[in-house]
């Protein structure tokens, strides 16, 4: 039950930076969304906020990580596709009200232990697409090289679409990588 009651905060912290930033997430409002006692929040994050949102933030990298781990021994263009497709769904899903939570902490945080989870997520997000590009045939600074580029062009693409209410600067995006892809083997 303990465990649940924490992986239910940190869910809910991860949907909260997802739509309303750092700054829009406060401990209550981890409270309001999922229903846990409010004395919960400091047994389980005694070090406050800023434990909460780090742990969000690992777990959204986790979660990322566990969808690429779908994608091993995928061609390349699948592998770029599966990764697009993960943004594509946040965004359909939450009507483009939803980003990225390790980009809100990232724009938003001047807290260097916070910088350092969200660093780590974007590190490990490149490496395993670096990775499963390699495993697929493609040069290993060629995958690290595309892997940076399709981490940065989705991050930007998640924020316009967001911005303009539309999936359309996504999937323009989405079809540029996913041609660049096409090419990694030739």
């Amino acid at each position: 039950m303990a465990r649940d009651t924490r992986r239910q905060m940190i869910e809910g912290a991860m949907e909260l930076l997802a739509t309303k930033g750092l700054q829009g997430t406060s401990l209550g409002d981890v409270v309001e969304a999922t229903g846990a006692p409010r004395g919960s929040i400091y047994h389980h994050f005694p070090a406050g906020k800023d434990e909460l949102i780090a742990a969000a933030v690992d777990a959204t990298g986790q979660k990322y990580l566990e969808w690429m781990d779908t994608f091993v021994g995928a061609s390349p263009e699948m592998i770029t596709g599966g990764f697009l497709q993960f943004w594509r769904h946040t965004l359909i899903r939450s009507d483009m009200k939803a980003g990225c939570p390790v980009l809100a902490v990232t724009v938003s945080s001047d807290d260097e232990q916070l910088i350092d989870h969200a660093r780590a997520v974007f590190r490990d997000s490149r490496a395993k697409i670096a990775e499963l590009l390699t495993e697929a045939g493609v040069p290993a600074a060629t995958a690290e090289s595309f892997a940076t580029i399709a981490v940065a062009s989705a991050e930007g693409a998640v924020v316009l679409a967001r911005a303009e209410r539309s999936i359309e600067p996504f999937d323009v995006v989405a079809a540029s990588l996913t041609e660049q892809a096409r090419q990694l083997l030739k």
